[in-house]
C-alpha cells in the first residue's frame, strides 16, 4: 500500500482546525508533549498504533511524534474514524493514517496489516485487533516487539485471556486500568457521547422514555446516571450480583433482561459480552424500540437474529435502520450495532481523553525504559504515573488539595498510636 489511506486529502485543513480546538482542552497532554519535545524519550521508536482516529488520538499521535517516535496509525472500529482528521496527520503531520470512516471489514484488516508492516517495536491498541492479528497472522513481526499499551476494557479483557493461555508474547500496560481512565473516561465520557450520538442519530427526547441500560460497569454507570438527568426512567439489567445491588442503591430499577426487553424504549449495550440482547429481546419488544451499542464490539446485540425475523430491512436515517417484523412490529438499530459514540457522534469530550492518553504517553515512556524488565503478561498503568496525571490535571483546573504534614504522615505509617 502506499503511506496512507484516507478518505480525501482535501479534508484536511478542516481537521486540522478541530485538532486544535481539542488542544484546548487537553492541558495535561499538551504539558507532556511540552517536555518529549524537550527530552526526546521515545527516540527512533516505530510505534503502530490501532485507535479510534478522533481529534484527540491525533494530539495524542503529535505527541509521540514530538517525543521523537515514528507513528503509524490505523482505525481501531470500521465507523469511528473521523474523515478530515485522518487526512490533517496525512498532510501537515507526516503521520501515516489508514483508516476511512465506513470502511469494510476487509479493508479495516487490510489496514492493519499497513501498521505492521511498518515494523513496530511497540503496540498501541484500543480492542486488541492489532494484538491478536500480530500474534495470529503476522507472528514474523513479533521478534522486533518489546512492548504495547491497550486502550479499552474489551481489549483488556482478549489480552488477558491470551496471557492465561500462555499466547501473550510481550508485555502490555492495560491504560484501562488507570482510576484517571475508567473512572472518568468510562463513566463521564461515554456517559455523555453515548448519549449525543443516539440523540444525533435519532433526535428522540429522553425524558420520559424507559431507558435500559445493559450492563453496570464504569460505562453502564456513567451512562445510566446521564439518562436520568435527562429524564429519562432507566432500568438497569446485569449478570454481577454485586454491581446489581449498586445499581439498586444508586436508585435505579433493576431486572433480568428479559423483562426490560418488554418495557424499554431505549436499550444501550454496555458489557462487552455476545448476543445480550438476543432473539428472545427482539421478539417481546415494543414497536420503536430503539437498540445501540456503547461496548467495543458490534457482537453484543445479535443483529443476525434480527434480520432472520425481519420481513424488510430499510436505513430511514443516517445511522438508523428499521428492522420490519412479519407481526408489523418496528426496531432500530443504531449505527449498525457498532459504538454508538464514535459512529454517529464525535466519541468523549477532550478534556476526559486528555487523561487517557497521557496515561498512554507516560506508559510508552515508562514501557522504553523498564520492558526489559517485564514479563510477558499484563500489566495495571504504575501507581505513580496515575497520581501524577491526576496532580496535572487538578492544576490545569486551578484546583488545589492538601498535604499531609509531618505529625499526619507519621501517624499513619505507625502503629503504637490508639485511642
Amino acid at each position: 500500500m502506499p503511506n496512507y489511506d484516507v478518505k480525501e486529502t482535501k479534508l484536511a485543513e478542516g481537521g486540522r482546525l478541530r485538532i486544535e480546538w481539542a488542544q484546548r482542552e487537553m492541558p495535561v497532554l499538551s504539558q507532556i508533549r511540552e517536555r518529549f519535545t524537550k527530552e526526546r524519550p521515545l527516540n527512533g521508536l516505530r510505534i503502530s498504533a490501532c485507535l479510534h482516529v478522533t481529534t484527540e488520538t491525533a494530539n495524542l499521535m503529535k505527541t509521540l511524534q514530538a517525543g521523537g517516535a515514528d507513528v503509524v496509525l490505523t482505525a481501531s472500529n470500521p465507523l469511528s474514524t473521523q474523515d478530515d482528521v485522518a487526512a490533517s496527520l496525512v498532510t501537515y503531520d507526516e503521520i501515516p493514517v489508514y483508516a476511512i470512516k465506513g470502511e469494510s471489514n476487509a479493508v479495516y484488516y487490510k489496514h492493519i496489516d499497513a501498521a505492521l508492516d511498518h515494523k513496530p517495536q511497540i503496540t498501541m491498541d484500543d480492542g486488541a485487533d492489532l494484538v491478536n492479528v500480530l500474534h495470529t497472522k503476522r507472528r514474523e513481526m513479533l521478534d522486533g516487539v518489546i512492548a504495547g499499551t491497550e486502550e479499552t476494557t474489551t481489549g483488556v479483557i482478549r489480552l488477558r485471556a491470551m496471557a492465561a493461555d500462555k499466547q501473550l508474547l510481550y508485555p502490555i500496560i492495560a491504560v484501562n486500568d488507570a482510576m484517571t481512565k475508567h473512572f472518568f473516561d468510562n463513566r463521564y465520557g461515554t456517559g455523555q457521547s453515548t448519549l449525543d450520538g443516539i440523540i444525533r442519530a435519532t433526535n428522540v427526547l429522553l425524558a420520559g422514555k424507559i431507558f435500559v441500560v445493559v450492563g453496570y460497569g464504569w460505562c453502564g454507570r456513567g451512562l445510566a446516571s446521564r439518562a436520568r438527568g435527562m429524564g429519562s426512567d432507566v432500568v438497569v439489567t446485569e449478570i454481577d450480583p454485586l454491581k446489581a445491588l449498586e445499581a439498586v442503591m444508586d436508585g435505579f430499577r433493576v431486572m433480568p433482561m428479559k423483562e426490560a426487553a418488554k418495557i424499554g424504549d431505549i436499550f444501550v449495550t454496555l458489557t462487552g459480552d455476545i448476543n445480550v440482547v438476543d432473539k428472545h429481546h427482539f421478539e417481546v419488544m415494543k414497536s420503536g424500540a430503539i437498540i445501540a451499542n456503547s461496548g467495543h464490539f458490534n457482537v453484543e446485540i445479535n443483529i443476525p437474529a434480527l434480520a432472520e425475523m425481519a420481513v424488510s430491512k430499510r436505513l430511514v436515517r443516517p445511522f438508523v435502520e428499521e428492522y420490519a417484523l412479519k407481526d408489523g412490529r418496528l426496531i432500530y438499530i443504531l449505527g449498525e450495532g457498532r459504538l454508538i459514540n464514535l459512529a454517529a457522534a464525535e466519541g468523549h469530550p477532550a478534556s476526559v481523553m486528555d487523561m487517557s492518553f497521557a496515561n498512554q504517553a507516560l506508559s510508552l515512556e515508562y514501557l522504553v525504559k523498564n520492558a526489559s524488565k517485564l514479563e510477558k503478561r499484563v500489566y495495571s498503568v504504575p501507581e505513580a504515573i496515575d497520581k501524577d496525571i491526576a496532580r496535572l490535571k487538578l492544576a490545569a483546573m486551578n484546583v488545589n488539595i492538601d498535604d499531609l504534614s509531618a505529625e499526619q504522615t507519621h501517624y499513619l505509617n505507625s502503629w503504637q498510636e490508639g485511642t
